[in-house]
């Protein structure tokens, strides 16, 4: 099936720069399952549980959640569900949204850094988290220079906070040319129904339309990680999931994420991790109690 082009467009309503949405329910969408735009975008999460795959990070979270996605970093949506009382509150806003050397001027250079910054993604931690959360929720509620100026009160507390991690230390090159954002994110969906199982090489080459020379050197310079490393990552990422839910045994999660074989699993699971996958449940379940 051939999937609609990966760049989305985002309007804001009229006599607004700011898109902001908040839902109260967990809405199933049907964007492009990998895709990204111009704008700046902003996430809170309060009270949810979902996957963040933002560039080439991966990773569960479970309960809340804040980010900040740069220009035209890919990513995918992030809920599997919100949980009672949950919210997902969303900004999007172009970086020039104030003029063309707002941002450019001295006294906003913490903010312009923090733009720069989220070219990698930004993952706020707890206590940035709690403190601006209401805040962002609030933004629904004001309109016109109100709206504004609380934002660009949000803004300058992420920039002055030290309390964030980078999701993508390496930065993330990614190709912008329509006909490989296409073939991207025909990948990424094969992966995300396919993971369970072996993925041939030459299978996802054909559904490419490439040799498997071709589509490991696309695939590498595109991701900057093996077609293999990627899969296999996205395997351990599900297995925490299924750790931190399920009552599965390991060796039963090790199969259930498509690895045939245990020893390999456990290897893998520790390089990616850290930890065994004996502590990060026993660690996990400490967590929730």
């Amino acid at each position: 099936m051939k999937t609609k082009p990966t760049l989305e467009k985002i309007t804001p309503s009229f006599g607004s720069s700011l898109l902001v949405k908040k839902h109260v329910q967990f809405l199933k969408q049907h964007k492009a399952f990998w895709h990204f735009h111009p704008e700046i975008e902003l996430v809170y999460v309060n009270k949810g549980k979902g996957k963040r795959h933002i560039g080439n990070h991966i990773s569960y979270f479970n309960n809340s959640q804040l980010v900040l996605i740069g220009s035209n970093l890919p990513h995918m949506g992030f809920m599997d569900r919100l949980t009672t009382n949950g919210s997902e509150t969303l900004i999007q806003f172009k970086p020039d949204f104030l003029g063309a050397s707002f941002f450019k001027i001295p006294e906003m250079a913490l903010i312009d850094q923090l733009f720069e910054r989220a070219k990698k993604g930004i993952r706020f931690n707890i206590e940035i988290k709690k403190r601006i959360g209401a805040k962002i929720e609030d933004l629904v509620n004001v309109e016109g220079a109100t709206r504004i100026i609380s934002f660009l009160d949000i803004l300058k507390e992420l920039a002055q906070t030290d309390d964030y991690t980078i999701l993508n230390a390496d930065g993330f090159a990614f190709e912008t040319q329509p006909q490989d954002n296409e073939k991207i994110d025909l990948v990424f969906k094969h992966i995300n129904e396919n993971f369970n199982r072996s993925i041939p090489l030459e299978e996802v080459a054909n559904l490419v339309s490439m040799t498997v020379p071709a589509f490991c050197r696309f695939f590498k310079k595109t991701t900057t990680k093996t077609f293999t490393k990627l899969v296999n990552e996205y395997r351990v990422v599900h297995a925490t999931k299924l750790l931190s839910e399920s009552t599965m045994s390991i060796a039963e999660v090790s199969f259930e994420c498509g690895f045939n074989n245990f020893s390999h699993f456990n290897k893998l699971f520790k390089e990616f991790t850290g930890k065994p996958a004996s502590k990060y449940r026993s660690e996990m379940l400490n967590l929730i109690q």
